[in-house]
């Protein structure tokens, strides 16, 4: 079964930065469109954006100009660079394919001070 793994979370000030990853251990996605999302407390997992195979990516309007999805196909990662970090970014963020979505891993914790 795959098994998505996130890390790259931490805390970080108001305005600051952070660059996620996303290992699928045992499996490749490299073919697949990949997501990223975030649930914050007391909220829906909400989407962040997305990266089609050949890099295209398409991002929510909550962080558009603020967040880079990327991928290393040749490592089998994905990445979310994200920067100007806001306090409603707090939340846990997770990865996914959107083609053949897998159980949802643990995520990783990014938590931004105000």
């Amino acid at each position: 079964q795959v098994r998505l793994v996130e890390s790259g979370g931490g805390l970080v000030q108001y305005g600051g930065s952070l660059r996620l990853s996303c290992v699928a251990p045992g499996t490749t996605f490299s073919s697949d469109t990949m997501g990223w999302y975030r649930q914050a407390p007391g909220k829906q997992r909400e989407s962040v954006g997305w990266i089609a195979p050949v890099g295209g990516t398409q991002y929510s309007q909550s962080t558009k100009g603020r967040f880079i999805i990327s991928r290393d196909n040749a490592k089998n990662t994905l990445y979310l660079q994200m920067n100007n970090l806001q306090p409603e970014d707090t939340a846990v963020y997770y990865c996914n394919s959107l083609n053949r979505p897998a159980p949802w891993g643990p995520g990783t914790q990014v938590t931004v001070s105000s």
